[in-house]
């Protein structure tokens, strides 16, 4: 089995879909091995997507990102990572394919509702970011 963290962002969280954007995820076949509410600051979302800060869109990213609760959420599943992407729909929501969590859920390329990892590795990473490895133990049930 495949891992990959996803982060449901702030906006998600603020329109009240943690349950409907969860509803999707795991009736696409991903198991939620953990998960919980957080709230990063600007010091730790800027940590957290630190791979982006040369980019121009960094500081409203983690702007955004600390603007609110967000629930990271470790999932698992057969090639996770690739069929997570597939599931949530590209970046940009009027660029998603229907049925996608962007395409039904967010409002813009900057506030898209979702966060997947990119690689097996980076979820690896960024999971250690949110969760100890204790809260990452698979649980049979």
């Amino acid at each position: 089995m495949e891992r990959t963290l996803t982060i449901l962002k702030p906006d998600c969280v603020r329109k009240q879909l943690i349950g409907a954007v969860i509803d999707k995820i795991e009736r696409a076949g991903f198991r939620v091995v953990a998960m919980k509410k957080t709230k990063l600051t600007a010091q730790t979302a800027g940590e957290f997507y630190a791979v982006h800060s040369q980019r121009p869109f960094y500081g409203e990213l983690v702007e955004f990102m600390s603007s609110g609760p967000c629930v990271p959420m470790i999932l698992e599943k057969e090639n996770a990572v690739a069929d997570f992407r597939t599931l949530i729909g590209a970046t940009d929501p009027a660029e998603a394919a229907e049925g996608t969590i962007r395409n039904l859920f967010a409002d813009s390329k900057g506030e898209n509702i979702i966060h997947g990892s990119d690689s097996a590795e980076n979820a690896q990473i960024e999971a250690g970011f949110f969760f100890s490895t204790e809260e990452a133990v698979r649980v049979n049930n």
